[in-house]
This record gives C-alpha cells, sequence and structure tokens, in this order.
C-alpha cells in the first residue's frame, strides 16, 4: 500500500517503500530469507488469519522483502497497491483469477506476446475461460466483442514483438462503457514511459523479470491495482463483491474499498494458486528498479539510432519502431509515450526465413534468447520460437512473420550494434 508520491520518478524509484531495517540499520532492503513468521501472542495470530490486521503470516502470502518491491512498483505505476508473484504469465492469471468464472470471456489484443496469445487462446479453456481477440486500433470491433459475459479487455502498452503502442485512454473509454476493466500489460513500456492507470486502466500487469529488473537475473511478475473500480456496481465480479465463505462472509470491496483486488490477490490469489515471488527474485529486481530511469533512457536513444539505420539499408524491407517518423503510429507514440516508445521493435530481412536464421547465428554482441528489457541487446527469430505454436495467420496478426526478427535493444554503445547488425546482414543476404 501506498500513499500519493510527492517526488520524482528518479527519487521513487530509489526509495519508495523502503526504510532502513529497523533491526540493524540496513540501507538496502535486506533478503527476508524465511517461510514463516512468529506471531506474538494468540490474539495476533488470529487477527492476521481473520484480515482484520495486515503483516506476515508464511511467505507464500507475504515476504518483508516482496513488500517492499510490491510498494516501490504500485508507487511508480499510480496504483493504490500491487501483488508481486512468480512470473508474468502467474500475473495475466492472478489477474484474472478473481474477475473469470467458467462461462466468461476476456477480449484480448491480436498484438500480443505469443506466449500471451497461447495462454489466452489455450490454457484458460482448462477453467472455462475464453478469450476474443480483436484488432484493438479498431474501437468498434472491440465495443462488439464484449458481451454479457465479458469480464475484462487486456491489452500491452507497447506490444510484444512489433513495439506497436496502444492508444491506453480510448481503450479505457470502450471497457468503461461496457463496465468491465481494462487489464494493461506494461512490461515493454515500464512506468517510466507509459502511467496505463493515468490513460483508465483498472489493473497494470508486469512481467518484472524484463525492464524492471534489467539484468536477466530473475522471473517475476506484478498486478498493480488502479483502486478506482467499482467491484460491487453490478453482479459481475461476485469474488470481490460477494460474501467469501473462506473468511466467514467477509465482502473483499465491502470491506477493503479500493484495495480490495489486492487484498483479494493476497489472501486468496497467492494463497490459492501459490504463484509466490521468491525475496531473493524481489531484492534483484529492487536493485534493477533503482536504475531504471537511466536505463530506459539509453534504450530508446540506442533504439532510436538503430531503427533508423535499418530503415535506410537495402537488406530491411520495413521496421515497426513507432519511434521512427514513416511510422503509423509515430503521433500516437508522441502523444501517449512523450518519453520514447521503448526499446523494442521489429524487422523484416529480405530474405526470409531463411536469411532471419542466418542472421541470428551471424550476430555477435546480440545474444540469441528468449527474453527482452536486459541491458544486453537481443534478439530472437519470433515465428520459429516464441510464436511457434501459433498458426501463420496468427503470427502474422501478431507482428512475428517468418521474415521478421525481433530486436531488444541494449545500452551498449549504439556504433557497436549497427556494426554488428551490419556484418550479419551481409552474411544472412549474400
Amino acid at each position: 500500500m501506498t500513499d500519493a508520491p510527492t517526488h520524482g520518478f528518479d527519487t521513487l524509484q530509489i526509495h519508495a517503500g523502503a526504510k532502513p531495517d529497523p533491526a540493524t540499520g540496513a540501507r538496502q532492503t535486506p533478503i527476508y530469507q524465511t517461510t514463516a513468521y512468529v506471531f506474538r501472542d494468540a490474539d495476533h495470530a488470529a487477527a492476521l488469519f481473520n484480515l482484520q490486521e495486515v503483516g506476515f503470516i508464511y511467505s507464500r502470502l507475504t515476504n518483508p522483502t516482496v513488500a517492499v518491491l510490491q510498494e516501490r512498483i504500485a508507487t511508480l505505476e499510480g496504483g493504490v497497491g500491487a501483488v508481486c508473484c512468480s512470473s508474468g504469465h502467474a500475473a495475466q492469471i492472478m489477474a484474472l483469477f478473481p474477475l473469470m468464472q467458467p462461462g466468461c470471456n476476456v477480449v484480448a489484443s491480436t498484438r500480443l506476446y505469443g506466449g500471451t496469445v497461447t495462454q489466452l487462446s489455450q490454457t484458460i479453456k482448462r477453467f472455462g475461460w475464453e478469450a476474443k481477440f480483436v484488432d484493438t486500433d479498431d474501437l468498434d470491433a472491440v465495443a462488439a466483442a464484449i458481451d454479457e459475459n465479458t469480464r475484462a479487455v487486456f491489452c500491452e502498452s507497447i506490444a510484444n514483438p512489433g513495439g506497436y503502442v496502444t492508444d491506453i485512454r480510448a481503450l479505457a473509454n470502450v471497457s468503461d462503457a461496457a463496465g468491465i476493466p481494462l487489464i494493461v500489460d506494461n512490461t515493454s513500456a515500464t512506468p517510466y514511459l507509459c502511467n496505463p492507470i493515468k490513460q483508465g486502466a483498472t489493473l497494470v500487469v508486469h512481467s518484472t523479470t524484463k525492464y524492471l529488473t534489467g539484468n536477466g537475473t530473475v522471473t517475476g511478475g506484478c498486478i498493480v491495482d488502479s483502486g478506482n473500480f467499482d467491484w460491487s456496481a453490478n453482479d459481475k465480479f461476485p469474488s470481490l463483491s460477494a460474501p467469501e465463505p473462506a473468511y466467514h462472509g467477509l465482502k473483499f470491496h465491502e470491506t477493503f474499498g479500493g484495495l480490495a483486488f489486492t487484498f483479494h490477490g493476497i489472501a486468496i490469489g497467492l494463497r490459492d494458486l501459490g504463484m509466490t515471488m521468491n525475496p531473493q527474485a524481489a531484492h534483484y529486481t529492487l536493485m534493477g528498479i533503482e536504475t531504471l530511469s537511466l536505463r530506459m533512457q539509453r534504450h530508446v536513444e540506442n533504439a532510436e539510432t538503430v531503427a533508423t539505420w535499418l530503415e535506410n539499408d537495402d537488406r530491411v524491407d520495413y521496421v515497426t519502431y513507432a519511434g521512427l517518423p514513416s511510422s503509423p503510429y509515430y503521433d500516437r507514440a508522441k502523444s501517449c509515450y512523450p518519453k520514447g516508445a521503448g526499446g523494442l521493435f521489429t524487422f523484416a530481412v529480405k530474405g526470409g526465413y531463411d536469411a532471419c536464421v542466418k542472421l541470428v547465428n551471424a550476430l555477435e554482441i546480440f545474444s540469441h534468447v528468449a527474453n527482452l528489457g536486459d541491458t544486453r541487446s537481443l534478439i530472437i527469430h519470433s515465428a520459429s520460437t516464441t510464436h511457434r505454436q501459433l498458426s501463420p495467420e496468427q503470427q502474422e496478426a501478431a507482428g512475428a512473420g517468418p521474415n521478421v526478427v525481433r530486436l531488444s535493444i541494449g545500452i551498449e554503445d549504439s556504433k557497436d550494434l549497427i556494426a554488428d547488425l551490419d556484418q550479419a546482414l551481409a552474411k544472412a543476404c549474400g
């Protein structure tokens, strides 16, 4: 839980949620490597288990190191609270868990990470849930896809892999009119480049594995609660508005108000799904966030330089970076993402699939990995890896066709990155 920010982003990314350790005076947040916590007495334990008092019970639910990270991310995103978990995919399931029931659906953007498309199109069917995929640039189509069983709209702020930028405010207007929450995956943009809550989002999810940690060491996820949604406005969200049998009929929204979703995420989501973030992962992510703004500035600067060079190279068909004046999303990016369009984009290689494979194999500085948001520059051929499970039509819709590679631009010297791409393109395209 957070207070209203009174400091700038650069200060908050270092200090939000953290105080010197009361026992030792340690300035850096300690790694509380413990599974359980001693109660003061029996009444204290009962109050914690009854949700009458906030505190630490068991590290599947709450942990002091993770709690600092939750408060820091919530503060940077402008939310009232956050729940950290084991991965970005865990965060997506935990975001949907209080909203959905068998027979319900979510309207999702066609421009999503391939693993998310698979999760929403295949895996959630086992819960009796469904996803409807719509081009979120077509607001009329989004509105038409929403029906009486729709419980959320889901998009990415800057879409992986293509770097497309979403008009969150316009999408929020559609979801608001339907009385359902908008969930925005802000992994690629980070709160430095984009604040979805300020643009109308109800919930924000992150793969903290990526830019927030920034060093490719640990996996993690986070759900940030705006605190702005009225979960009791209708009977669509009984997990939050109706009596909860496991807590003697407690109603989360009636009891916790704007923090209802956050408390439910811990008391029900982490309790029963067990998608817990470990304290060492939280520690690494806290250290990464301390330099988030500095890294994002360099990611954007390098991405603009590299994308411009690629666009002018005869061996390249096109570049999808929204920071280029030639992009159809350029004006939107300037308006909605004034600090930059991120460090993620794709480009199409003349020569198709085979040339992409040769390019990936010839690179020396770029690492061929299934990750993004690292300080190191990364590349992947999505059609043969992260989006391999999708149909050709789904791959094209997601911007991951067979002739396309995705770049996650790091913070190295941009001249070195261009030289590496130049020599690899020479080998790939003859």
